[in-house]
């Protein structure tokens, strides 16, 4: 038969085997406050602001710059407060009269209100591109590309009214996204290829007429000063037959696009 023997019982007497994890819970402590401590500072830059979250729940924003302590078990984002430009891409779109048009603009814009850029809209660079051409669109259809009464705003020949108007609306639609927006600019504004050619000749066209006009005014008014100082002066007496005959040939002489010769009256040979 086979005597187990009972293990031995140990028995320590003597407290110095203790003192190593005193020693290492007193040199540990330190280290973990102090990288507890760590984990609680954020830098904020210039022009910079830290969206502060607390198991989910917002916290507050941080928007001077500088070193800041926060609790460590909070997430922080950041988000950007300087200015951005969006320069839009050339859109097709049709004017007040159907005429297809391709135009484009600048906005210029920043962050006013972090939590509503953070958590009111899925992504604000993104809904302040999206909203700046359905803002152009909208715009754009209310207005013809050129005026054809006096008066009426017109895309070509009022741009700072358009400006106004266009920054408006995007003012409306970019207030939920916490964006400010600085200044509006159409930056491109052409008529559509498929029409620019006719439409050209359309410009060309109403240009001629308006020289003409301002041609005739101006020659009706020098054949009256004509006729008038003819008449002080006594230079000439003329009767009815004479003075059309007169405004004719003073017409034709100021609003002839030719160079124009004179025919002299040399009298009836003898």
């Amino acid at each position: 038969m086979k005597i187990v023997q009972p293990t031995k019982e140990k028995i320590i007497s003597s407290p110095v085997s203790g003192i190593p994890m005193l020693i290492l819970g007193i040199v540990l402590c330190p280290v973990v406050i102090g990288i507890f401590i760590l984990c609680g500072l954020t830098l904020v830059r210039p022009n910079q602001s830290k969206i502060v979250l607390l198991f989910g729940n917002y916290i507050g924003t941080i928007n001077q710059q500088g070193l800041w302590w926060v609790n460590p078990f909070t997430e922080r984002r950041n988000i950007s407060l300087r200015v951005n430009n969006f320069n839009s891409e050339k859109l097709k779109v049709n004017d007040l009269r159907g005429n297809p048009i391709e135009i484009g603009t600048v906005v210029v814009w920043r962050v006013s209100n972090t939590a509503q850029a953070a958590f009111d809209v899925q992504d604000y660079e993104s809904y302040v591109e999206v909203q700046t051409e359905s803002a152009l669109r909208t715009v754009a259809s209310k207005h013809p590309y050129d005026a054809a009464e006096a008066g009426q705003t017109s895309l070509r020949g009022d741009s700072e009214d358009i400006n106004d108007e266009l920054q408006n609306e995007l003012t409306q639609r970019l207030a939920m996204a916490g964006v400010e927006v600085l200044e509006v600019r159409i930056s491109h504004l052409a008529y559509a290829s498929e029409i620019a050619g006719a439409m050209l000749r359309r410009q060309q066209a109403e240009a001629i007429i308006d020289a003409r006009a301002r041609i005739v005014e101006g020659a009706v008014s020098m054949v009256e000063m004509a006729l008038e100082h003819l008449k002080e002066g006594n230079i000439i007496d003329m009767n009815e037959n004479q003075k059309a005959a007169m405004v004719s040939n003073l017409m034709v002489v100021l609003c002839s696009e030719s160079e124009t010769n004179p025919v002299i009256n040399a009298g009836h040979a003898a």
